[in-house]
């Protein structure tokens, strides 16, 4: 698993969110949207037929964050209680392709009350997405879903979701990803935990996720597997600064495969002005049996206009 890819990236980055549909007191549907695109050229790029590496450029279309566009709503129900729903589908504007179901990212309604929290059902962002607070890119193409080749970003379907409210800084969501499958409630089933405290300029989160195979075994690092995620991120004037530990187990992988990854980052963000934002980070992760390690580091800027 060993690799060296170097990459640089110029584009632009554009988000726009619609003004909402239907406005009043009781009730909102808001349609918003985003779209990516710029310019790649990669270098390094091993080809296994001809036993060489190449460069290549290339349109870029989601390495800054998912093209998508989504409707949301809120329906307040009177003593405190909401209805909510939301439904988003990201597509590649390269090709205008956005996979076979019209909302393959989201699409769930649920209740909410400030005093006791919210569920949601449907389809959602599997919990490991949480490490988005955790990665200085905002886990992006280069980021920390890279080396674990994107366990920890997934989607999930048939979905029970909860979150508590805010509880003094901290807050904790727990989901679980159905498999619907008669005779064994493991199989294809996915669920985890993800509990956060913020406190001013300090956030701490951990997050714990296992997904199932088809016979409801953990068998591949990358895909079927359990994940804990511990890290935190600390201002510092113009400076924020993110550590994380990615502990990844398949404990009945094949003798031939790894059944652990071991994966570790930081980095840091960086406002030079209230535009311009530098970022800097290293990944490194190294499996067990197979002998495999990887070291990405990556250097960027963000600019707001």
């Amino acid at each position: 698993m060993k690799s060296a890819i170097r990459s640089m990236y110029l584009g632009v980055a554009c988000a726009a969110v619609l003004a909402p549909q239907i406005a009043s007191a009781q009730s909102t549907v808001t349609l918003y949207g985003r779209v990516v695109s710029g310019l790649a050229y990669i270098d390094h790029v091993y080809d296994p037929v001809a036993n060489a590496s190449f460069s290549k450029t290339m349109v870029a279309g989601n390495q800054w964050g998912t093209s998508m566009w989504g409707m949301k709503g809120k329906e307040d129900l009177g003593g405190g209680l909401a209805a909510n729903f939301l439904v988003e589908s990201g597509f590649d504007l390269k090709t205008g392709s956005a996979g076979a179901a019209l909302f393959n990212r989201r699409a769930y309604v649920g209740l909410s009350n400030a005093s006791w929290g919210s569920f949601r059902f449907g389809k959602n962002l599997f919990i490991s997405n949480d490490v988005w607070d955790l990665d200085p890119t905002g886990q992006q193409w280069v980021g920390s879903a890279t080396l674990v080749r994107g366990r920890s970003w997934p989607g999930a379907s048939n979905v029970i979701e909860y979150s508590t409210p805010d509880m003094g800084g901290f807050n904790a969501t727990a989901q679980i990803s159905l498999g619907e499958q008669a005779g064994n409630s493991k199989a294809n089933r996915g669920e985890g935990i993800s509990l956060t405290y913020a406190n001013q300029d300090l956030m701490l989160r951990a997050i714990y996720s296992a997904k199932h195979n088809a016979a409801g075994t953990f068998t591949d690092v990358f895909n079927t597997s359990k994940e804990t995620i511990v890290g935190g991120t600390y201002k510092i004037g113009p400076a924020k600064l993110y550590a994380a530990y990615d502990y990844i187990t398949a404990p009945e992988a094949a003798l031939t495969a790894a059944s652990q990854l071991k994966h570790a980052w930081v980095g840091v963000r960086y406002d030079v002005t209230p535009a311009l934002t530098l970022i800097g980070t290293v990944f490194h992760v190294k499996s067990d049996r197979v002998a495999g390690k990887a070291t990405l580091g990556m250097v960027g800027a963000d600019y707001s206009m």
